[in-house]
C-alpha cells in the first residue's frame, strides 16, 4: 500500500513537472503550422522533382558574362556597351569618398542629369574584374547608388547611356585598410 501510495506521488510529481515547464515560443511549433509548412515543403520537393523549375527560369535577366570576365577596363566597358568610347560629363555626377576607411564597403552614388538614360555602369579600374554594377532604365530618372568592394586604391568611372551616347565621370578613391591611411 505505501508502494502504491509512492508510486502515485512521483507520478503526480512528474505530471506537475511536465505542465509546469513553459514553452518556449521558438522550439514550439504550432500543429497546424508544422502541417502547413510541411505541405507546402512537399509540394516543393514534388514540383522540383518533376522539373517544373529550371536555374534559366530563375535568372530572368541577361547576364554580362564577358563584362564581369574581362580584366581591363576599356575591354569591360566594350563588352557592356559595345563599341565606341565614353566621353566626360559634367552632368554626370559620381559621389563617392575620396578616401575609403573600409575597402569592403564603399558607398556610390551616380546621377545623370539627362534625359533618355538607358543604362549606368561602375567600373573600378583596378579591381581584377573592373565591372562593379550594372542597371538599366527604361523611364526612369538615372541614379543608381550602392555599395562597393575596392581591391586597392583606384580610379572608379561612372558610365551612363543616354540617348545612344556614352557620358562618363571618373575619381580616385583612396583605399586605407582598417583606415590607418595605408
Amino acid at each position: 500500500m505505501t508502494s502504491i501510495l509512492r508510486a502515485q506521488a512521483t507520478h503526480f510529481c512528474l505530471a506537475n513537472e511536465i505542465i509546469q515547464i513553459p514553452e518556449d515560443p521558438v522550439t514550439h511549433l504550432p500543429r497546424r503550422l508544422f502541417l502547413k509548412n510541411t505541405l507546402a515543403t512537399a509540394v516543393l520537393v514534388g514540383v522540383g522533382s518533376a522539373g517544373l523549375f529550371r536555374p534559366g527560369w530563375a535568372l530572368a535577366a541577361e547576364w554580362p558574362k564577358d563584362a564581369f570576365a574581362a580584366k581591363q577596363l576599356d575591354e569591360a566597358i566594350r563588352a557592356v556597351f559595345g563599341p565606341g568610347a565614353p566621353s566626360p560629363s559634367t552632368a554626370v555626377k559620381l559621389r563617392v569618398p575620396t578616401q575609403a576607411e573600409n575597402s569592403a564597403q564603399v558607398q556610390i552614388q551616380v546621377l545623370a542629369e539627362m534625359p533618355n538614360v538607358e543604362a549606368i555602369a561602375v567600373f573600378v579600374e583596378k579591381n581584377p574584374s573592373p565591372l562593379v554594377a550594372h542597371a538599366s532604365f527604361s523611364g526612369a530618372e538615372g541614379y543608381f547608388s550602392a555599395r562597393m568592394k575596392m581591391g586597392q586604391t583606384s580610379d572608379v568611372v561612372a558610365v551612363v547611356k543616354a540617348g545612344g551616347k556614352l557620358y562618363s565621370a571618373k575619381q580616385n578613391v583612396k583605399v586605407t585598410v582598417g583606415g590607418c591611411g595605408g
